[in-house]
């Protein structure tokens, strides 16, 4: 455990700040009275040019880094931008993490994600899973990029004691979501369909694949609060010395493809008919993070999922509309 107090005047680095979670950090952070805060736009600072992280990281010296920076998407993006998605997130995270060590880092916080653990992975989603069985086809790609960062904190700990460590958020949504239904994810995807098909009096909006597989949803907002939880409460040895790589983040609960398509309808005013194109892929069936070690340790998730769809609609109706 580490003293709370001291990191709100240590310089630290939020690599990805305009994205979906590093806006929510940010956001969470200056809420908390954090006033030493490194910020760089892709313009500024190109995180996959090794030259450039390593000038930033020399000239600025971070004392804490939280990487939120990444290359994402849903299954489209994922299964049509392959190489993009291995490439790119291999070398945001490989610049940044030995950037950081190499300039003495105080704490370094990975963000990865759910589709880590393997396809037919044993429900709930346990810590111990990574890496027990194949992975989903459709973002293999993404996840294999991610436990390179998982595996890259965890070595740079093991054979030079970087205080490195990551967490594993499930499906995220929120402010700041991408709402293209080429590049989306499922959630936001869906409230544009909804939003347009009402706007336009369709009669029905047509979803991706079967609608049985079960996903988990968490506020961007509830994980911002769950990294600072972390930041300030948890070292990496917390967990290495427990034989784990890594800390799952999200609510515990779940519900089908199906039932997320009915509450967005109702949320965004659709009264149509909700159609099933079979021939689009499922993804994996299930992704049910367990969430015991972070509750254990004194945190757990805020925002109801029907509270966090009528926050993202008005967000989205602010932007977009």
């Amino acid at each position: 455990m580490v003293d709370n107090l001291k990191y709100q005047n240590k310089k630290i680095y939020i690599a990805g700040h305009n994205g979906m979670v590093g806006s929510a950090v940010k956001k969470e952070l200056e809420k908390r009275n954090y006033n030493n805060l490194l910020l760089r736009k892709l313009s500024e600072l190109d995180l996959t040019r090794q030259k450039e992280v390593d000038e930033f990281f020399k000239s600025e010296n971070p004392e804490a880094v939280i990487m939120a920076a990444a290359k994402v998407g849903g299954i489209l993006a994922n299964n049509t931008y392959r190489a993009e998605f291995i490439y790119n997130n291999l070398m945001i995270e490989a610049n940044v993490i030995n950037a950081a060590y190499q300039n003495g880092c105080e704490k370094l916080i990975f963000l990865g994600s759910s589709c880590i653990y393997p396809k037919l992975a044993p429900q709930p989603l346990k810590e111990e899973y990574l890496l027990s069985d194949y992975l989903e086809f459709t973002n293999e790609p993404y996840a294999i990029a991610k436990i390179a960062g998982i595996k890259l904190c965890e070595n740079y700990y093991r054979q030079y004691g970087s205080n490195f460590y990551s967490i594993m958020p499930t499906n995220l949504y929120g402010p700041n979501d991408n709402f293209n239904l080429e590049t989306s994810h499922v959630l936001p995807a869906l409230i544009r369909k909804f939003h347009e098909a009402k706007a336009e009096n369709r009669k029905t909006v047509t979803i991706w694949g079967t609608g049985k597989p079960m996903r988990e949803f968490l506020y961007v907002e509830d994980l911002a609060d769950a990294v600072t939880f972390l930041m300030e409460n948890i070292n990496a040895k917390d967990l290495y010395d427990k034989g784990i790589s890594h800390i799952n983040i999200g609510t515990g609960k779940d519900l089908s493809i199906n039932d997320l398509a009915k509450l967005v309808a109702e949320v965004v005013g659709f009264n149509g008919e909700i159609v099933h194109d079979t021939s689009k892929p499922d993804g994996t069936p299930r992704k049910l993070m367990d969430v015991s070690r972070i509750n254990s340790l004194g945190w757990k998730y805020k925002t109801g999922l029907r509270d966090g769809l009528i926050k993202t609609y008005e967000f989205f109706k602010k932007k977009y509309t």
